[in-house]
């Protein structure tokens, strides 16, 4: 069968779809990857095929003009996706529709405009027959409709989009018929006209949803989801030489993740305060810290190895602890090698999967606000003293492991695109 990804041009979460892209190539599938121009290059690195679409439209440049452009919320994630996390009788209708027209004008517009037109046109012509799309990229979902392909999200994190829209439509049906707002529909069902369909919910959250989190550190809607094992895959990468060594005392890791580095959004800690911090304990820290912010300290702590990027793969396996950003990649690696985390988030979905992480007791979380480097050390000084949260580690790699390859899924995914997949769309203008 012909299979479609896509996504906006957003490395993190491109890396997270590699793999299922190459299970599907390795079962004998076509495989294409669709996004931006500029992304062209990040795709052929990981020997797919790309697929330029549309025009370069960069959100993180908006976003460092204006960080309040995209809308935050309370706890991190953009409105209204931080209401997913709110107890249901907290969360309010105005909040919703008011939260929705902010981003579909603002976010959405800006990451999927740009594809929808040439995405479209590619899909009817060279006729997949599943698109599976990152959960933001709504192109995706139109694409797939309008040449009758099966479709599904392909979700790296908690399912803030699901659940909030799930409190949009229970909310939205207690409202009077002439008050009925809903922004992503009218929005969705604009173009859904225009290529000759209906607008249904399929356009928002897909006709099912591939995830990759375990059952304990799931936030999830009614929605059909498919689990899958993630395979951690960080794009080009050398393993250097000092790490084929086994480390004389204990190492810990300190990543603050590929986003903020690639984009130069700096870090959401004190980095020289927390080096200073650890810099009396008998361990050995390795910090990836890109080469403009370490050009940026005056010394280094004997302790402490500082290098721009190193596989964390390959660095996780070695280490007692890893200090990081709740960045979806890196916990998840750092999970599948059963070492206990101290998640250190300060925006997005890393506060919601930091919480989760402490919450199943295989590490702790502390805010980047509060983040201390005397509370980093505090804290460190008990995920390496304290024998539960190696537990507890353990219990979440057993439970990631137990879910399906990507080589499982691909077999399943055969069963769905006969199951869901439709006449082509040709109609509309």
């Amino acid at each position: 069968m012909r299979v479609l990804f896509t996504t906006y041009p957003e490395k993190t979460h491109f890396l997270s779809m590699v793999p299922l892209a190459w299970a599907l190539r390795t079962a004998g599938h076509e495989v294409r990857f669709a996004s931006q121009p500029a992304f062209t290059d990040v795709i052929t690195q990981a020997g797919l095929t790309a697929v330029p679409v549309g025009r370069d439209a960069d959100l993180w440049q908006l976003m460092n003009r204006d960080l309040t452009w995209i809308g935050t919320g309370v706890n991190g994630l953009p409105i209204p996706y931080d209401a997913a996390e709110w107890h249901p009788r907290d969360v309010t209708w105005s909040y919703l529709k008011d939260g929705y027209d902010i981003q579909v004008g603002r976010w959405h517009k800006m990451s999927n405009v740009p594809m929808i037109t040439d995405l479209v046109e590619f899909a009817r012509s060279w006729r997949p027959d599943m698109v599976i799309w990152e959960p933001t990229t709504y192109a995706g979902a139109l694409a797939a409709e309008a040449c009758g392909a099966a479709h599904a999200r392909l979700l790296f994190s908690v399912d803030t989009f699901g659940v909030t829209r799930e409190h949009h439509l229970r909310l939205k049906g207690l409202q009077p018929p002439g008050e009925r707002a809903d922004p992503m529909a009218d929005w969705l069902g604009g173009y859904a006209r225009k290529y000759g369909f209906e607008f249904t919910e399929d356009l928002v959250t897909g006709q099912f949803t591939i995830v990759l989190l375990p059952r304990s550190l799931r936030m999830d809607a009614d929605l059909d989801y498919l689990p899958m094992r993630y395979v951690p895959y960080s794009g080009a990468a050398i393993m250097p030489s000092w790490l084929r060594e086994r480390p004389g005392r204990p190492r810990v890791a300190l990543t603050m993740g590929l986003s903020t580095a690639d984009h130069g959004a700096g870090y959401g800690i004190d980095l020289r305060s927390v080096l200073d911090s650890l810099a009396d304990l008998d361990i050995e820290l390795v910090a990836t810290v890109a080469e403009a912010e370490q050009r940026k300290l005056a010394s280094v702590p004997e302790n402490a190895r500082l290098v721009p990027f190193v596989p964390l793969a390959d660095l996780a396996p070695t280490c007692s602890a890893v200090i990081h950003h709740a960045g979806f990649g890196t916990l998840a690696t750092t999970a599948l090698n059963a070492v206990p985390q101290l998640a250190v988030p300060w925006d997005g979905d890393g506060p919601a999967l930091a919480r989760r992480i402490a919450a199943q007791g295989a590490g702790l979380a502390v805010n980047s606000g509060q983040a201390t480097g005397l509370i980093l050390r505090e804290r460190l000084l008990r995920l390496l003293n304290e024998p539960r949260f190696r537990q507890g580690a353990d219990l979440l790699r057993e439970e990631m492991l137990a879910m399906p390859t990507p080589n499982e899924i691909a077999v399943q995914l055969e069963e769905r695109v006969a199951s869901h997949r439709r006449p082509a769309m040709l109609g509309g203008r």
